[in-house]
């Protein structure tokens, strides 16, 4: 128990100093390094780009429904254009877009048999 209120004090005193010092920068007597980020917006992808993304990574719609830890189906109907991927799968479609090499030697282990 003892070790648990120490911990918690030690949080507490931790966001108590960073809420100071952000009072300090916000009152001017105190410089801070500023970090500005700007994520870039997702792209839409159509049926077809999806099929060439794909194909560009020489996967089999089963394959890559696994790589992006999706079902088959799901990968038929956005390379048919019965649904679109959205949120997450369609930022990762996009990062692999960007870099298809990349994710394809990161993200599998080929081997061939003779």
């Amino acid at each position: 128990m003892i070790k648990k209120q120490k911990r918690n004090n030690e949080y507490f005193n931790e966001i108590l100093s960073g809420l100071n010092e952000a009072l300090d920068h916000a009152k001017g007597n105190k410089k801070l390094k500023v970090t500005s980020v700007k994520i870039h917006p997702v792209q839409d992808m159509t049926a077809k780009e999806i099929s060439k993304l794909r194909e560009k990574l020489s996967f089999s719609q089963a394959i890559f429904a696994e790589f992006l830890g999706v079902s088959k189906k799901t990968v038929e109907a956005w390379e048919y254009g019965k649904s679109h991927p959205n949120g997450a799968a369609l930022r990762l479609l996009n990062l692999i877009d960007s870099d298809p090499q990349y994710f394809e030697n990161k993200a599998i282990e080929k081997s061939e048999v003779a």
